[in-house]
């Protein structure tokens, strides 16, 4: 069973390569799109089922022994954030389908689609160090190009400025791997956790452990190092936008909890205190950055930077409790979050416009539609009973047996001002009368986007709001899988184990 790590590499690896050969034929490429994703979801879920029941698992490549050989390990976290990533693959490419023009799928759109989820699926599950690095390249050159892929002006002035800062990352990144391979002489993160507990210098590991944090903050969109998400983020066509706003800051995230319950523990008053400042900042100065906004995904693009500073918190908090806050978090945001991105395209596509002030009368003419807006959109602001309660009950809970007051006040000011943002899409595109005629409107209706394109569009968006709902209503066995997953997180000992103790 442990050679089902490698599934959600090898699938869209092999499902990319069958594209570039069937690249002239529409009909196939959406059935392989299709059957990739889905496969890569199938497979996910049985390494899920296979961890909850049987423990963390691990694959040593060419049956080399840890450390010395390239290892995949699939804890809890890792196995629930490689669920995430198939169904959300699974979304996009049913959305893109309808979406994506003959242009960009003529200049290899699904296959870096599936090079994109790779990188991804890759991050998620390696254990070690310099190859979580090479994931991180892969991730970047995939979305680098589908960033920039179309031509368009602001997708070129994004993209430049999308890729000048995280190459930044990488380069901060790989002078952190080699500093901690000078150090320890290893690059198995399971490895480098015991030899870490050796090294006397507090104070260089402190060092290293800032290199790393600015490095996975520029990838996570951390305060201040964020002013390259909503520069890019609303540029390329939405199915991008969303893929990128479930999965790309979500992977520099996994990559700073990973290191920093695993590696970087050896002065968390210092190491954690500042992660849990950064968390508020975050919060903050993302929220804001949304309020002041009239373009529907800009908006949704500081919020991206706002949630960042939830998954934060529990990190700062370090404790189990706040751990499976930021598990459920997680979830709770991937969901969300690309849920409301894929409802600003159908907005776009029936108005033609992204601008609030030119938007209006959906909830009259569409009524599904702004259901739909709405369940995402008040479970981002903590509304119960959506997931998005649970998750931020649980971070305040954790926080309030640490007696972290101000971190927990300043999450519950957030929310508020998150209702607020909200609202505000919801008054200006929803509520208020379509400032167009209704010749207009329906000249964009008939423009190409017919009911099955719709029905095509609305389905994803269907689907991940029932989760939405689903998780807020299935709490408890929710939050009893975070806690486990946070368990394994903190504990670090079984982790060590099932890698460096023969397990392949």
């Amino acid at each position: 069973m442990t050679n089902l790590l490698i599934y959600p590499l090898i699938i869209p690896l092999i499902t990319a390569a069958l594209m570039l050969v069937f690249w002239r034929l529409n009909f196939v490429q959406n059935l392989l799109g299709l059957t990739g994703a889905a496969g890569i979801l199938g497979a996910s879920i049985i390494i899920l089922f296979n961890v909850y029941h049987n423990g963390i698992q691990v694959i040593q490549i060419g049956n080399w022994p840890a450390p010395f050989g390239l290892t995949f390990v699939a804890d809890l976290f890792s196995s629930i954030m490689v669920v995430m990533t198939g169904l959300m693959g699974l979304a996009i490419v049913i959305y893109s389908i309808a979406t994506i023009d003959s242009e960009r799928r003529k200049f290899g759109y699904f296959p870096l689609l599936n090079i994109l989820l790779m990188g991804v699926s890759g991050a998620f599950l390696t254990g070690d160090i310099f190859n979580l690095y090479v994931w991180f390249e892969v991730m970047l050159i995939a979305s680098f190009v589908l960033l920039a892929l179309g031509g368009e002006q602001r997708q070129i002035l994004g993209a430049i400025k999308y890729v000048t800062l995280n190459l930044l990352s990488s380069a901060l990144f790989l002078a952190g791997v080699g500093l901690l391979y000078a150090t320890t002489g290893t690059m198995n993160m399971a490895d480098l956790a015991v030899k870490l507990q050796m090294v006397e210098q507090t104070q260089l590991i402190n060092a290293l452990s800032m290199l790393f944090l600015i490095a996975f903050g520029i990838k996570a969109a951390m305060f201040p190092l964020f002013f390259w998400l909503p520069a890019s983020y609303h540029t390329p066509p939405v199915a991008v936008s969303a893929i990128f706003a479930a999965l790309l800051t979500k992977v520099g995230v996994y990559a700073l909890i990973r290191v920093f319950t695993l590696l970087f523990i050896q002065d968390t008053s210092f190491t954690h205190t500042i992660i849990l400042i950064l968390a508020g900042f975050t919060m903050v100065t993302g929220v804001l950055g949304a309020v002041a906004q009239n373009d529907f995904r800009r908006l949704l693009s500081f919020h991206i930077i706002s949630q960042i500073g939830y998954l934060l918190m529990g990190l700062g908090l370090l404790t189990v409790q706040g751990l499976a806050g930021s598990v459920i978090f997680m979830v709770h945001v991937i969901l969300a979050k690309s849920t409301l991105f894929l409802v600003s395209g159908v907005s776009y596509h029936l108005y033609g416009t992204y601008d609030l002030k030119k938007l209006g009368g959906l909830y009259q003419n569409y009524p599904l539609l702004a259901l739909l807006f709405m369940i995402p959109a008040l479970s981002l602001a903590g509304i119960p009973p959506l997931s998005g309660f649970f998750a931020k009950f649980a971070l305040v809970v954790a926080g309030v047996s640490l007696k972290q007051y101000f971190i927990i006040a300043t999450s519950l000011i957030v929310s508020i001002l998150t209702l607020f943002s909200m609202m505000k899409i919801w008054n200006e595109a929803f509520w208020k009368p379509l400032p167009v005629s209704t010749t207009q409107l329906n000249n964009n209706k008939s423009n190409g986007y017919g009911y099955r394109k719709m029905g095509l569009m609305l389905f994803p968006i269907v689907i991940l709001s029932l989760f939405i709902v689903i998780i807020g209503i299935a709490a408890d066995p929710v939050y009893s899988l975070a806690l486990q997953a946070a368990e394994q997180l903190l504990h670090t000992s079984d982790y060590i184990q099932a890698v460096l103790g023969g397990a392949s």
